[in-house]
């Protein structure tokens, strides 16, 4: 009976990093792509047991939204994915309360970004 629990948990915690290894391989590929458009600014919201929030923009030169990367979640089965509602906005047109109403972890990951192009 102990032999099955340690096998099961050996099983879980290899998993687990094979999940979490392909799950940063997929980030850093987009976010590789994205580096390729522009200057990018990125910001990360949630907490230990939050669903964490991932927010990349790439900027063109004249500050407009070329790319976007969203990441959110609190497993190692968050994948990326784009925010459509960004694209072809200029950086002072963006308000994170008015893009993400409802979400107040998007909405802090997208000001940390924003931050980041600012400074």
């Amino acid at each position: 009976m102990v032999a099955a629990l340690i096998t099961v948990a050996i099983i879980a915690w290899l998993s687990q990093l094979a999940l979490g290894g392909w799950q940063i391989w997929l980030f850093n590929r987009a976010f590789d792509k994205l580096c390729q458009q522009g200057r990018v600014g990125v910001g990360r919201s949630g907490g230990r047991f939050k669903p964490r929030v991932v927010i990349a923009l790439a900027l063109d030169k004249h500050d407009k939204v070329c790319d976007s990367l969203i990441m959110r979640g609190l497993t190692v089965f968050a994948r990326p994915g784009k925010i459509a509602a960004l694209e072809g906005k200029y950086l002072q047109e963006l308000k994170p309360d008015v893009i993400f109403p409802q979400d107040p972890l998007c909405q802090n990951a997208l000001s940390l970004a924003l931050k980041l192009k600012h400074g």
